[in-house]
């Protein structure tokens, strides 16, 4: 019979699809499924538009036969068929599709969803297979044709008998190398998996004859039989759907129950735990998609590391196209888990990418603005469990205002939340500056290792005596974003630790400038003594019962220098650390009495303050036998 060579210029195009555009063998399943979910659809179609056809969409299958002996995989349908024209125009023309001429004709208006539109699926097929058989009757035609092709050589075409309408393919495995074992694709698990790992949507059943084994029946015992002889069992088949056909997504919200959304989320993304919430999207307009969105309830083993992945797995017309798709998440909602199926995306030649990422632009942003509102309700509605959320995710928002410098404040500001050292607990911004005091024109936090730690800062003292609260950053990130937030709602961020806290009256202001100045050499004489340590000693506006503190001035702050120092770097920061004295307080009446008596002795308490300021603030004092020896001697 006489070989028959491709339309198109050379063996290297067939060679190009075969082996560069798809990234796993395993997809040539996915696409022979597809077109043969095609073929069914054009029956489907022709069933609706010209009458007398005949065909329920009931009665339609996909159907896979593996054959171990032979070495086979066939993939079958009873659907539209091809004549030796469609043969010869859609597999001897690589690139030709069927399926796209199929798609401009028929009205656009109909409820038929196609999904190849390129004509190289079938090519993937190649990948694995030695050699292609495509057997194909048209309906309504009398006759049938065998397609035949070894790869880029060409392929042959004759007549040949088939009972009944429709296509199959039958892929002759190619023989199993030291890299590739192509045996798996004969494997019922190995075909499962990848059918329901790809093709789990398809809209008609996909059917495999399963071989299973029972035990053996047999005739009355003769009297002979041993007891105790070993029971015997034997093969059988049975067909077996693979596909579970209609999404989840894609049933009506009123008909699915909570157990169904919660079973299919631990299935479908291994988790052992129901999660916090899921939202059940659909969409019509601008983009149409459906997506299954779902909050766990608990971070991931390796959420916090750079081995974590994000994403939601990307489906067109039911068929997954991407596993985890990156860009339908902002990174400060990668914990998000779940899906979105659309029938809008332009997808590239291999149906593995898309071709232009406007239209998934358009589907992130919508999703991302679902999110919010989503866990906005769960704030407000379910505040047990949006801390529970917030405990294990917190962290990720925060970090989304810091790593985009601010520009995402306005998205995330509203869910976050702090612990409040005068409610006990955590509290909204919106929530603290509800309850702010007339007179109070900035939100105050504070930082440290735990909220118990915070609570003994000296610096807390005057502020809440005020009956004002601090909000308590306990997470590294915390102060960073807080400097790039600057604000919320017209109140800008104030630490207790940094600047002027502008606590005090007019009167009270007037007494501590003179009192500062009276006593100006004393604090000059101490930051001497302190050399670089420090940049100032003065006098303490903030301090009650305690008698020193640190404070800072600047960007940096004391809690800032602690994260960026913490991290491998060959070079250190240094926060412009002021030493702040309590003149309330008896030690200042000591340092004043030994500024005139004896400043030798002063110089040693000068050092011995600001260790204890350190320790306070959780600093390692840089030489604590001396700061042992100095507390001995005074002792």
């Amino acid at each position: 019979m006489k070989r028959k060579q491709f339309k198109t210029e050379s063996k290297r195009i067939l060679d190009l699809m075969i082996n560069s555009i798809y990234t796993h063998k395993e997809i040539f399943l996915r696409e022979l499924i597809s077109n043969a979910s095609d073929a069914l659809d054009k029956l489907y179609y022709k069933s609706l538009t010209e009458p007398g056809a005949g065909i329920s969409r009931s009665e339609l299958e996909i159907r896979l036969v593996p054959d171990s002996s032979k070495r086979t995989l066939a993939v079958i349908d009873d659907g539209i068929g091809m004549t030796r024209e469609e043969l010869e125009n859609n597999l001897g023309t690589i690139a030709r599709s069927g399926t796209l001429d199929f798609k401009q004709d028929i009205d656009p208006q109909e409820d038929i969803d196609i999904i190849g539109q390129f004509g190289v699926g079938f090519y993937s097929a190649f990948m694995v297979s030695k050699k292609v058989t495509v057997i194909s009757k048209a309906f309504g035609s009398e006759e049938a044709w065998r397609w035949e092709s070894t790869g880029a050589e060409g392929y042959t075409l004759e007549s040949c008998l088939k009972e009944g309408h429709g296509t199959e393919i039958i892929l002759e495995l190619k023989d199993n190398t030291a890299d590739e074992n192509y045996d798996e694709y004969l494997e019922q698990y190995r075909i499962t998996e990848i059918v329901k790992r790809y093709s789990d949507y398809i809209r008609y059943p996909i059917n495999m004859e399963v071989t299973k084994s029972r035990l053996k029946d047999k005739a009355e015992k003769p009297d002979d039989e041993e007891e105790g002889e070993i029971p015997e069992y034997e093969s059988y088949t049975e067909k077996e759907t693979l596909n579970s056909r209609v999404p989840l997504w894609r049933r009506n919200k009123s008909e699915i129950t909570a157990e169904e959304y919660e079973h299919f989320y631990t299935e479908k993304f291994y988790d052992y735990e129901k999660p916090l919430r899921y939202v059940h999207v659909k969409a019509e307009g601008t983009m149409t998609y459906n997506a299954l969105l779902y909050i766990p309830s608990k971070t991931p083993y390796n959420y916090y590391s750079k081995d974590y992945e994000k994403g939601l797995q990307l489906y067109s017309n039911g068929v997954l196209i991407m596993d985890k798709c990156p860009d339908l998440l902002p990174d400060y909602f990668s914990f998000v888990r779940g899906l979105a199926d659309s029938q809008d995306l332009s997808l590239n030649i291999s149906r593995e990418m898309l071709q232009h990422d406007r239209q998934l632009k358009a589907i992130a942003k919508s999703l991302e603005k679902k999110i919010k509102s989503e866990l906005l309700k769960l704030q407000e509605d379910e505040r047990e469990k949006y801390e529970t959320f917030y405990k294990a995710f917190g962290l990720q928002l925060k970090f989304g205002i810091y790593s985009s410098f601010g520009a995402y404040k306005e998205q995330l500001q509203d869910l976050l939340m702090y612990h409040s050292l005068k409610e006990d607990k955590l509290v909204t911004l919106a929530e603290y500056k509800a309850a702010m005091a007339p007179e109070q024109d900035s939100i105050y936090y504070a930082c440290g290792e735990s909220v118990s730690r915070i609570r003994q800062l000296p610096q807390t003292e005057r502020v809440l005596d005020k009956g004002w609260d601090i909000l308590c950053m306990t997470d590294d990130v915390d102060e960073f974003a807080v400097k790039i937030m600057g604000g919320f709602d017209g109140k800008t961020f104030k630490s207790v630790s940094s600047g002027d806290l502008d606590l005090e009256s007019d009167d009270d202001k007037k007494a501590a400038e003179q009192q500062a100045a009276e006593h100006k050499d004393l604090f000059e004489f101490m930051r001497e003594a302190l050399g670089d340590k420090v940049k100032e000693v003065r006098l303490s506006k903030r301090l009650k019962t305690h008698p020193v503190c640190l404070a800072t001035e600047g960007a940096l702050t004391l809690e800032m220098e602690k994260v960026l120092n913490s991290m491998p770097a060959d070079q250190k920061v240094k926060a412009e650390r002021i030493l702040e004295i309590n003149a309330g307080h008896p030690v200042f009446d000591a340092l004043c009495r030994l500024y005139e008596e004896d400043q030798e002795k002063l110089k040693t308490y000068s050092e011995l303050l600001y260790n204890q300021a350190l320790l306070i603030e959780g600093i390692a004092i840089e030489d604590p036998v001396a700061f042992s020896n100095a507390i001995c001697t005074l002792m």
